[in-house]
């Protein structure tokens, strides 16, 4: 059986028991309405902001992209983040935590990080040949709808229940499901239209080859490897500046 290794070095995180980025949006949406910041203004830069607030640029992120969704910021790519103007009689915009009532993304993905390079350890070693057909079905179909991005998502999903599935374990499987079904929130989509590119796919798609030839050679160091390596890179591209 696998052990668990050296846990990744990832970027650090804030405590969650407050969904702080929900309140960091919050914190952000009141100096908007206090006037510190007005329509057509840029925001500070997300390292400013980062400072200011003494939290991490990856929660301003997220922050950010709640306040987008409820119509208080517009993301330039290239330029910045500028206060908007309420559209005339449109209604009170949702809460943060309507729009977001779970984890951020950033969260998410590390806790994917954590659980999926073990995952991936243990199916090396666990799983059967019938297994890595119905995993590499998943990874074909991927490579067949590189250009559609929705039957892609659906296929990338696929992809990694099948490895968790194949560990024989039902509760990893149900672990590994409900990570993903928080993939769903608006947040996350919000966040991924600025950032999910054919690029991102193509490179995906390259990291999930690797993790199947791990899992082929029943090499459990290297699926364990190669899924953290997968997981770090998609939250290397989500952290980046804004195009």
């Amino acid at each position: 059986m696998a052990t668990i290794h050296e846990l990744p070095r990832l970027p650090a995180s804030e405590p969650d028991s407050d969904r702080s980025y929900q309140k960091l949006a919050a914190g952000i949406a009141a100096l908007i309405t206090e006037g510190e910041f007005k329509v057509g203004d840029r925001l500070p830069s997300e390292r400013a902001l980062a400072d200011r607030f003494n939290v991490s640029r990856t929660l301003v992120r997220e922050a950010i992209i709640v306040l987008e969704i409820q119509g208080n910021v517009e993301v330039r790519g290239g330029s910045g983040i500028y206060v908007c103007a309420p559209a005339p009689g449109a209604a009170a915009p949702p809460s943060a935590y309507t729009l977001s009532p779970g984890p951020g993304p950033f969260e998410l993905l590390r806790a994917r990080c954590l659980i999926e390079g073990e995952i991936a350890a243990v199916a090396a070693e666990s799983r059967k040949d019938s297994d890595l057909d119905r995993i590499y079905a998943a990874l074909a179909e991927m490579r067949e709808k590189m250009h559609d991005k929705e039957a892609n998502e659906a296929a990338d999903r696929l992809f990694h229940l099948r490895i968790a599935e194949s560990t024989g374990n039902s509760v990893l499987l149900q672990m590994v499901t409900a990570v993903w079904d928080h993939t769903k929130a608006p947040i996350w989509s919000q966040l991924e239209a600025h950032f999910h590119t054919p690029a991102l796919r193509r490179a995906s798609q390259d990291d999930h080859q690797r993790v199947f030839n791990a899992l082929l050679e029943r090499d459990a160091d290297g699926a364990r490897k190669a899924m953290r390596a997968h997981i770090e890179r998609v939250i290397s591209e989500f952290a980046q500046a804004w195009r």
